[in-house]
């Protein structure tokens, strides 16, 4: 529990019940006293309080009177009497207002002991319970957040039924990549995050602002997100949910983790945005397209290199690139039928959004480029009956030599592109069909393979293995060895000293 308040006063009596309440055993993070009930009211009306003793004879604003006043207020403590009248009358009355328990004095500090640890396994209850309600709401309000198929009557029906399940503090919404969360995401903010999973090709995520820092810190190293601002009450769902998706286009294209005063357009020069408005133009839309499928591999690839390099430099605005890859994406199902739909990930599940909400359900737009060139020089590849001429295995030989000298570094796809004089589309797709696996994940199972040799055999901190493997933050590091190997480094360490 977070917080005791002891109201007695006598003060011997009550720093007595403190020290109890410490050696129960029973975790409590704040033991808070007062002697009267009029100082306990001004407490419990200005924070929460999980659990409370009081006295019943006292000055001002005896027991029996504050029990009372406190069943009015919204948020009630757990409370328990502690009094020297071992008289029935004193205990019908206090158990009518609330109270849990009727402790007589002297208090034996067995007896508070079992008191807190009862109250803890209650609110503990409590708090799951109030989490799945919340959870429950917060699943069936997807339409009333989305705006979609909802009148004006079922919108006041939903927020009217849910109303009182849903936060009662500024809240957040985040719109991140799909499945970017650990299975123990959350576990930090005690509850209260509430996960949407593909909504639209992402995951949405409902959290109070008091735990945006510190669930930003733990679970978002590396991802792509767009944050709402604060908003309270239901009936700003959609306002919040909007902002959190057009702050998360942004972070597409840009990175990192922004918010709706970072989605301003740069100011680019006006021959740059003359470049990107070319590259919209119908007949450069109309040669991305059918150019698939033709012997002019090299031009293919030089169409849709120069319309992501556009995009990631802002020539096109984000909406300009969601609106294109929306109608390009489209096309190449008409034309190209089922094939030109599958999901671009190996090991997913297929979808069937091909519009801007299905792009988004990668990390960003150096992700999603590699994806869908992969997938559109698969496709041409097949379509044109032939293997691509500028293949080289002896290239990818060097890259792979290269990348086992160089994990260390910081290393990407660029950089080793560039070392073989290859084209970085050519050379996403040759790697893999060469490897067998993408480049980011066999980079990383290098790097992870290094980092469990430096386990077995140092006793270098977690921090020193996860730099000389290549990662600069070692949450990131901690988040994807865990992923890989089922354990935390420390845990593999522990495990490997045992055989």
């Amino acid at each position: 529990m977070n917080t005791v308040l002891i109201v007695e006063d006598e003060k011997l009596i009550r720093q007595g019940i403190h020290t109890m309440v410490q050696r129960s055993g029973v975790p409590v993070e704040v033991i808070m006293e007062c002697a009267n009930g009029e100082e306990a009211l001004k407490i419990l009306s200005a924070q929460k309080v999980d659990v409370m003793f009081t006295d019943i004879r006292m000055q001002k604003m005896d027991g029996i009177e504050l029990v009372k006043e406190v069943s009015k207020l919204k948020e009630k403590p757990l409370m328990v009497a502690v009094s020297g009248y071992d008289d029935f009358t004193y205990a019908v009355e206090m158990l009518r207002n609330g109270v849990k328990e009727y402790l007589l004095k002297p208090v034996e500090r067995e007896k508070i002991t079992e008191v807190l640890r009862k109250l803890e396994a209650e609110l503990e209850n409590k708090n799951l319970m109030e989490t799945e309600d919340v959870k429950l709401g917060m699943h069936r309000m997807k339409n009333l957040m989305l705006g979609e198929h909802i009148t004006e009557e079922e919108k006041t029906d939903l927020i009217s039924r849910y109303e009182s399940q849903f936060y009662k503090e500024p809240y957040c919404v985040i719109v991140l990549p799909r499945k970017a969360l650990s299975s123990d995401a959350g576990a930090s903010t005690s509850g209260h995050l509430v996960i949407l999973e593909d909504v639209y090709g992402a995951d949405v995520c409902f959290l109070e602002e008091k735990f945006i820092q510190p669930f930003i810190l733990n679970e978002l190293p590396g991802v792509s997100a767009g944050i709402s601002s604060p908003h309270e009450g239901m009936e700003s769902l959609q306002e919040a949910y909007k902002e959190a998706l057009n702050a998360r286009h942004y972070s597409f294209i840009r990175g990192g983790i922004l918010y709706p005063e970072d989605t301003a357009p740069r100011r680019i020069p006006d021959l740059f945005r003359q470049q990107g408005e070319k590259l919209l133009e119908q007949s450069a839309h109309e040669r991305r397209i059918q150019l698939t499928g033709t012997d002019k591999t090299e031009d293919l690839v030089k169409e849709w290199d120069a319309f992501f390099a556009a995009a990631e430099k802002e020539m096109l605005t984000v909406e300009e690139f969601f609106d294109e890859m929306e109608s390009g994406l489209s096309e190449l199902t008409g034309v190209f039928g089922e094939k030109a739909n599958r999901d671009l990930p190996e090991g997913e599940e297929k979808t069937e959004d091909t519009g801007p909400e299905s792009v988004i359900m990668y990390n960003s737009l150096v992700d999603f480029r590699g994806a869908f060139m992969d997938r559109l020089l698969e496709m041409h590849e097949e379509l044109s009956s032939r293997k691509e001429e500028n293949r080289s295995d002896q290239k990818m030989k060097l890259a792979v030599e290269y990348i086992e000298a160089n994990y260390q570094s910081d290393l990407n796809m660029a950089v080793v592109s560039n070392y073989v004089s290859m084209n970085y589309s050519l050379f996403s797709y040759s790697f893999k069909q060469y490897t067998g696996q993408n480049f980011v994940n066999f980079l990383k199972e290098i790097r992870i393979r290094e980092a469990k040799k430096l386990l077995e055999s140092t006793d270098e901190k977690i921090i020193e293995i996860a730099q000389k493997v290549g990662y600069d933050n070692e949450k990131h590091f901690m988040k994807i060895f865990k992923a890989t190997c089922g354990v935390s480094p420390s845990e593999y360490r522990r495990n490997m000293q045992h055989i």
